[in-house]
């Protein structure tokens, strides 16, 4: 009887944990997305645990059982967000850009003109006042800048191992951050456009020019 009825046990043990688990990473998904759309709107000041909670429809008890300090909640968002936004960039040319960097171009400053860049400036503010958060921002933006140049090595099938091509890659990062942040006041469409073409045609000269 003993043996029969710890069968039982373990077997429904399992089945429950299963979607206790799946709720808790829906849990997790839903704060993540929540704090970036709170930082991008409010910036860290009105970004509280609280605020996020309240967005995401959960207490702040389930909030902080997930992340027990601001600072985790806000670093880990952003970190997520950015990590999703790598995979559905490179998911929009599985097969690479087939030589058209005009493409590549403009997907790459699109990520630096969505709510993503805006959150994460946000949180760079924060940072650059507040002790405890600095390192951790420091470390991310590092992590994420050296998958985005990894991206955008891929996207324009540049071939590094020729002088001044990792240069020119990174002024194109350097570039799209700008528009970013001149997009963050104004709807700077137009002449964004028309930066992009610019710069893919310099990308073409430069890049597939004879060593």
């Amino acid at each position: 009887m003993g043996g029969v009825n710890t069968g039982v046990s373990t077997g429904t043990g399992t089945a429950e944990r299963a979607p206790k688990q799946d709720r808790s990473r829906a849990t997790r998904q839903r704060l993540l997305e929540a704090a970036v759309a709170c930082l991008a709107e409010h910036g860290w000041t009105g970004s509280t645990v609280a605020v996020v909670a309240e967005r995401a429809g959960v207490s702040r008890g389930a909030a902080q059982h997930h992340f027990p300090t601001r600072e985790d909640l806000f670093t880990a968002a952003v970190e997520y967000v950015a990590e999703e936004r790598s995979t559905a960039l490179r998911a929009l040319f599985p097969e690479g850009t087939a030589g058209d960097r005009r493409a590549a171009v403009t997907a790459i400053v699109d990520l630096f003109t969505g709510p993503l860049f805006r959150a994460a400036l946000h949180l760079w503010v924060a940072a650059s006042n507040e002790d405890q958060l600095r390192p951790r921002v420091t470390e991310l933006e590092a992590r994420v800048g050296r998958e985005t140049h990894r991206i955008a090595v891929d996207l324009l099938a540049a071939d590094e191992s020729r002088p001044g091509t990792r240069e020119t890659v990174q002024g194109l990062l350097d570039m799209a951050r700008g528009l970013g942040l001149a997009n963050l006041l104004t709807d700077d469409r137009a002449r964004r456009e028309r930066v992009v073409a610019q710069w893919a045609a310099l990308l073409d000269e430069v890049l597939d020019s004879a060593p």
